[in-house]
């Protein structure tokens, strides 16, 4: 396992760009110096072992070895086992309905984008949890198994969209029967599972679904993304944004279904909560589920990190060595040599 253990410094990392440019400039500004004493072609007469690659080649080989030392003083070390942590905590799952409605702004900047924010947050205040998470519309599927990898958490989080599933629709009981299954049938404590919807459910019997798995002890709370009055639901043609028309060319406006969310919630022994502009819900949510008694998890981490700067250390002054080596100026025993001269 890899990491990074102070990535705080690869901020420094910006200063090459900087770099780049700089030297960019200075050789357009010599270029025009040059070019004020006389032609190109009997510049060259006048000064034949002045080499244009030469500096080019040192520069990248310098910027190389800074990028190294960089990256060695970000201390960059690889886990050689993993071993097994006890937690007390609880299983959550999140399900994130990626249907075209959530495209609308009636939440800014959208509502899909203002959860996917959310859940991130909501992520990083978690501590000895273990978190799922589901994308449904009229089909569910599983964007990351049970764990508690915060950082994978969220790396599968950013990739959410709504091209993840092909068949449109909001089936918020298969997103439920999904999480019954996702969760691990060894683990004996607190379960919970966020629904995340505008709530247009169409597909199934997502009060049932709620029902059956409160009966198996997972509480299930509902957020519901969207306003009352609703939103447009934009589209995009060549970079053009326009809004879905029905048939008879009236804009479609997709609308919160609340009172279905709180069926839903009230089934599943949760609650309900509405997001607005201001805020999402997850933090009122998560103060519930601390309430939820912590039970003890098996967690498999890497450990015995080992440090492999010295790698690039070492890389870095071979860098730096080499540009020492190599002169700005042709070389005067070399110039001459032609590898790939005609034969005859």
């Amino acid at each position: 396992m890899f990491r990074i253990a102070n990535p705080e410094y690869l901020y420094a990392l910006l200063v090459i760009p900087v770099l780049i440019a700089f030297f960019w400039y200075s050789r357009i500004q010599r270029r025009k110096a040059l070019a004020m004493f006389g032609q190109k072609d009997i510049l060259s007469v006048l000064m034949p072992n002045v080499s244009n690659g030469r500096p080019i080649l040192k520069f990248i080989i310098l910027m190389l070895a800074l990028a190294s030392i960089i990256v060695a003083i970000a201390r960059p070390q690889f886990g050689s086992k993993l071993k097994t942590e006890k937690r007390k905590g609880i299983e959550l799952i999140i399900a994130l309905d990626v249907s075209n409605s959530m495209m609308a702004e009636d939440i800014e900047p959208n509502r899909l984008e203002r959860s996917k924010r959310a859940i991130s947050q909501l992520v990083d205040k978690l501590s000895n949890d273990k978190i799922g998470l589901i994308v449904f519309a009229g089909d569910a599927y599983t964007q990351l198994p049970i764990t508690a990898d915060y950082v994978s958490a969220k790396l599968f989080l950013s990739s959410i969209s709504t091209n993840m599933v092909p068949t449109q629709g909001t089936a918020i009981g298969a997103a439920i029967e999904l999480g019954l299954k996702s969760f691990n049938p060894q683990f004996q404590g607190s379960k919970a599972m966020i629904i995340i919807t505008d709530g247009e459910n169409h597909e199934d019997d997502a009060v049932g679904a709620a029902k059956a798995a409160a009966e198996q002890g997972v509480v299930v709370y509902t957020i519901g993304m969207g306003l009352p009055q609703g939103g447009p639901i934009p589209e995009y043609t060549n970079g053009m944004k326009s809004y879905r028309k029905d048939r008879e060319g009236n804009t479609v406006v997709t609308k919160l279904d609340e009172p279905m969310l709180q069926k839903i919630a009230e089934a599943g022994k949760g609650a309900y909560i509405r997001a607005n502009n201001a805020q999402v819900g997850l933090n009122n949510l998560l103060n519930e589920v601390n309430k939820m008694e912590k039970s003890e998890l098996e967690t498999q981490i890497y450990a015995d990190y080992d440090d492999k700067f010295q790698y690039f250390i070492a890389l870095a002054l071979f860098l730096i060595l080499l540009d020492f080596m190599i002169l700005e100026r042709k070389n005067k025993y070399l110039k001459n040599f032609k590898l790939f001269a005609d034969r005859k």
